[in-house]
């Protein structure tokens, strides 16, 4: 017979090791959903050279890849190599738009976008299908910003409703690009009134913020509001950071910095808001840049 004493102890040691792997378990689950993202533009990649990719986004533990849609590829390549980076634990999200897309056809370029998705996924096995949309529209790049910035913002916002419509039907998630200045920029229109970055925040599942700057402090800065507006309504921000060149200044990329310091300052920027629970992550513009930066 067992001693109460000894029972006591037993039960002690038992809830303890609970706890801890409970603990542990939880550390790992937060760690796991925050997304390690970036973009390939150059869709022709996975048929070049899919293994060099792969090898790539895996090398650099990326769990999340927006690539672009060339509807010029053929479908076997999508489906080959998204059911490769599934068995790698990267999610593949459908990557398209343009300043167009504000324009007064753009619908149909958007059109033309939803109705290949919609086929692919018809006739891709749950290994090869996209796990989502990401939309790059960047309505300040199109000419009607400057010429009729209230008419274009309700364009653009025209668009992603309709996109949430589309995505919604897919039953997938939409994500957008988002620069970090939307928030000083106002809208009052049908749609209601009030700051763009909130009303896209509210629209989306999950907004990658163009945070191109290459210090902690500035990027910690830049993104406040939208965190924690997003925090707020329950929503996920991406802090998205640049390592191509750039004519716009030096502080936009970490193209002369090299890639040790860009994670230095990214830990910071981690450290300092990882106790919010819209902070989801990094994503990385882009991997060509990516791959040819410095160490």
């Amino acid at each position: 017979m067992v001693s109460h004493s000894l029972s006591k102890a037993i039960i002690v040691f038992i809830v303890t090791i609970v706890s801890t792997l409970g603990l542990t378990m939880g550390k790992v689950d937060a760690k796991a959903v925050q997304d390690r993202a970036t973009w390939l533009w150059d869709t022709t990649k996975i048929v070049e050279d899919e293994s060099g990719v792969l090898s790539f986004l895996e090398s650099k533990q990326v769990n999340k890849l927006y690539l672009q849609i060339n509807s010029d590829i053929a479908s076997n390549y999508y489906k080959s190599f998204i059911d490769k980076a599934s068995a790698k634990g990267i999610k593949v999200y459908a990557l398209d738009g343009s300043a167009n897309w504000v324009s007064t056809d753009g619908y149909k370029m958007q059109d033309q976008l939803f109705d290949w998705l919609h086929t692919y996924n018809e006739n891709a096995s749950a290994t090869e299908q996209f796990s989502g949309v990401h939309l790059d529209v960047e309505p300040y790049l199109n000419s009607g910003w400057s010429s009729n910035q209230v008419n274009t913002i309700e364009s653009y916002q025209t668009l992603l409703t309709r996109a949430k419509g589309d995505t919604d039907q897919l039953q997938l998630p939409l994500e957008v690009d988002m620069p970090f200045w939307f928030d000083e920029i106002t809208y009052n229109n049908p749609f209601g009134q009030g700051l763009l970055a909130d009303w896209v925040i509210d629209q989306v599942e999950s907004v990658s913020i163009m945070a191109y700057r290459d210090t902690a402090k500035d990027i910690i800065k830049i993104v406040e509001h939208e965190i924690n507006y997003a925090n707020k309504v329950n929503k996920s921000i991406i802090i998205g950071v640049e390592t191509g060149a750039s004519d716009e200044g030096r502080n936009i990329t970490f193209y002369d910095n090299g890639e040790a310091y860009m994670n230095k300052q990214l830990a910071q920027v981690h450290k300092y808001y990882a106790n919010k629970t819209s902070y989801n992550g990094f994503a990385i513009h882009h991997v060509d840049s990516w791959m040819n930066m410095q160490p």
